[in-house]
């Protein structure tokens, strides 16, 4: 692993395995006792995923999310209430973040009627004329999709002091204006490495491989998680690291992905957005030449974007790292209607929330990979 940051955080992943029975669901709350990993975790650890989930002033629950009770006055409301979203760059149908945030904007849409649209970055000199935009239009809520926003929500968000805005996976601080949501990804993360782990171990082979979008300490959590989840299950398995440099080049992730199976990684999990579609491809690619391989998904269940036989729907997905972007722009979205909008605060999502988890059918993993996750 690249830091030591990365590592203190792998370390907490360790209570996944002890919280969880084989027959518990993965978003019980585990019990006040921490593992001894974590208790390090807790004397070491100041990255600043850390030091946010400490200071997190609101408290989310994601499981049956989209189960609201939507009042005659809420429908009344929303007549006149609207939600816009900027993506980041790989387009509003990435498969990924910024489809996923999207659709959680969608669905509160459908519930109320609210009117919603979105403007898409080809890069990032497009995120601050979007959010300006948006913001002297006066819409009640104006989501960010990603990290890379920070810069530019801090200064929009203080051009417009009386604009609402949701910022996706990072915190700003010190604007009582913006809502930040995070998420703890090492978590599942590690999940999805369990999975590698025992599907190579099934198979006898030695090494998996990650692809990372930007090499960045959000990305990084990903992959200190999942290198953590893959040595639980046999510290002698190789991971290869690769990183594209973007969240859009299709292309080099799928020259990365080729190299990985060409050093014999047997699965591949990636977090590099729409850039992951290049990874499906080869993989799909090698699965219809008859070779054995897999993919790991991210942020949402992409068993079907590693589907290569439509007939018999047989996919290279082994599982996925389900990320719930899309609970935190619909809850958010959904407290400023009913004038509940938490300015100033932190939302955290993970797995005792639901905020993170694994697709609840995997029919592709083993049952006992099932079993251990």
């Amino acid at each position: 692993m690249k830091k030591l940051f990365s590592v203190l955080l792998a370390l907490t992943l360790l209570l996944s395995m002890a919280a969880c029975t084989t027959t518990e669901k993965k978003t019980e709350p585990a019990t006040d006792t921490k593992s001894e990993a974590e208790k390090k975790t807790d004397d070491k650890a100041d990255t600043k995923a850390e030091e946010t989930k400490k200071e997190a002033a609101a408290d989310v629950e994601v499981k049956g999310v989209f189960d609201v009770e939507i009042t005659d006055a809420m429908k009344e409301k929303a007549k006149d209430f609207s939600v816009r979203l900027v993506t980041d760059v790989g387009g509003i149908d990435d498969r990924s973040f910024n489809q996923g945030t999207w659709e959680g904007v969608l669905k509160f849409s459908e519930l109320t009627g609210a009117n919603v649209n979105y403007a898409q970055s080809n890069s990032d000199a497009d995120y601050i004329p979007s959010l300006s935009t948006f913001s002297e239009e006066g819409h009640d809520l104006i989501v960010a999709t990603g990290f890379l926003f920070h810069d530019s929500i801090q200064e929009v968000s203080k051009t417009f002091p009386d604009q609402k805005y949701l910022l996706i996976d990072e915190v700003v601080e010190d604007c009582p204006n913006v809502v930040s949501a995070v998420f703890s990804e090492q978590q599942g993360s590690f999940l999805v490495g369990v999975a590698a782990g025992q599907a190579a171990k099934e198979a006898g082979k030695k090494v998996v491989g990650y692809i990372g979008g930007m090499d960045l300490e959000t990305i990084q959590r990903f992959e200190a998680g999942y290198e953590a989840g893959v040595h639980a299950v046999d510290p002698n398995i190789e991971v290869k690291v690769e990183y594209v440099g973007s969240f859009d080049d299709t292309g080099k992730a799928q020259v990365l992905a080729k190299k990985l199976y060409d050093e014999g990684a047997y699965v591949i999990y990636h977090a590099s957005g729409a850039a992951g579609n290049g990874m499906f491809k080869e993989a799909k690619e090698r699965r219809l030449a008859g070779q054995d391989v897999w993919t790991i998904g991210v942020d949402r269940d992409q068993y079907d974007e590693g589907i290569y036989d439509k007939d018999g729907n047989k996919s290279c997905t082994l599982t996925s790292m389900v990320k719930r972007v899309d609970a935190a722009s619909f809850t958010t979205a959904m407290m400023t209607l009913k004038d509940e909008f938490p300015g100033g605060q932190t939302l955290v999502f993970d797995m005792k929330n639901g905020g993170i988890d694994i697709p609840a059918e995997n029919p592709n993993m083993s049952a006992d990979a099932v079993k251990m996750v």
